[in-house]
């Protein structure tokens, strides 16, 4: 008789060292070895000073949306506070830097910490209240934490600014571009490491119960409280992490970019990435990133044409036209978002050529 060839269905593990394992197959090692080669030792010598800025500045957006993918996509808590917190941490970086003698290497994870104690402080109404009412004083804190930034001359310098010496880490000096591009991108894997395990943990476990129903988490004994706090704290670290980068980065900041306007934009990376996930809050800074290049283009263009003056068109609300379209057109066409996109298009590669 003919011996029948048994075929796995379903992916099993037989090991915990495989179940901890974040690439399951040795083909998304090497792609991910060679996704990191070509970030470290191609795309910077290989790009010019404008494309590298533009990285750079995706980078530091990538980071502070994977502190906000934390808090809303992980543990489903709404917060449009996150542009304020991210402006925490530019003067939390800044005064360390500027009054306190500390070093690049030293203010930037501690305005990271000082901006997880005011975001758990904002974070406090979570415990009684969520939804829509959470959000309401999610943006009562954003308008408060830009009143102080303008307000508190004698430590913000108010409409003044802060001027940041130059970066430098053990007596290396960070003053290019593609120096500062290593920093931001080291940073950013680092943290997105640091994520992908802290998601695997039982505090990462504990936010995804909280999301889906809070009520049946505290019931088997989850503090839900105290995780919400925690989720708030370590968002607001990530954010005032990546808002100390972008200081040390400009040389010199104000107060005007850290607006509600910051804070929707971030809104929209985690929502057109993909909510509850990590490489889609990366994507989600990415597209969002791109976008804001692409509208200042155009917007550069249609000037130079002068058709800003023969329409009477309002090229500023052209902007945040653009974000409200691309999101009510993810939300319509494609809730996940772009990591459901890349899921989709990974998992045509590993079943071609058949269609199941």
């Amino acid at each position: 008789m003919r011996k029948l060839q048994m075929h796995p269905c379903g992916n099993y593990k037989e090991h915990y060292s495989r179940e901890l394992a974040i690439f399951e197959t040795d083909f998304g090692r090497l792609w991910m070895c060679i996704g990191l080669i070509a970030l470290f030792f191609v795309l910077p010598f290989a790009s010019g000073p404008y494309f590298i800025y533009v990285l750079n500045m995706t980078g530091i957006a990538a980071i502070a949306a994977l502190g906000l993918n934390i808090l809303i996509g992980f543990t489903g808590q709404i917060s449009l506070g996150h542009g304020a917190f991210f402006g925490v941490g530019a003067y939390a970086g800044a005064i360390l830097a500027t009054r306190l003698g500390f070093p690049f290497w030293l203010a930037v994870p501690a305005a990271g910490f000082v901006t997880a104690l005011v975001g758990m402080i904002f974070g406090i109404p979570s415990g009684r209240l969520k939804g829509l009412y959470l959000t309401i004083a999610t943006l009562a804190g954003q308008f408060i934490i830009e009143y102080i930034l303008v307000h508190w001359e004698s430590l913000t310098q108010g409409t003044m600014g802060i001027t940041l010496p130059a970066a430098s880490i053990f007596g290396m000096e960070i003053a290019s571009d593609r120096a500062f591009f290593y920093v931001i991108y080291i940073c950013l894997a680092a943290i997105t490491l640091i994520t992908v395990n802290l998601m695997r943990t039982r505090f990462g476990r504990a936010f995804v119960a909280i999301r889906d129903n809070d009520r049946a988490a505290e019931g088997m004994g989850i503090p839900i409280f105290s995780y919400k706090l925690l989720s708030f704290a370590i968002s607001s670290f990530y954010a005032g992490f990546a808002g100390a980068i972008w200081a040390f980065y400009s040389i010199s900041i104000t107060t005007e970019p850290f607006n509600l306007g910051m804070s929707v934009e971030y809104i929209a990376m985690v929502v057109i990435g993909g909510l509850g996930s990590i490489p889609g809050a990366i994507f989600g800074a990415v597209f969002i990133t791109g976008l804001n290049e692409i509208l200042r283009f155009v917007t550069d263009a249609f000037m130079n044409m002068g058709i800003s003056t023969s329409f009477g068109l309002n090229l500023a609300a052209l902007r945040e036209f653009a974000f409200g379209l691309a999101i009510v057109l993810f939300i319509l066409f494609e809730p996940k978002g772009l990591a459901e996109i890349w899921r989709i298009i990974r998992s045509n590669f590993r079943l071609w050529p058949f269609s199941y």
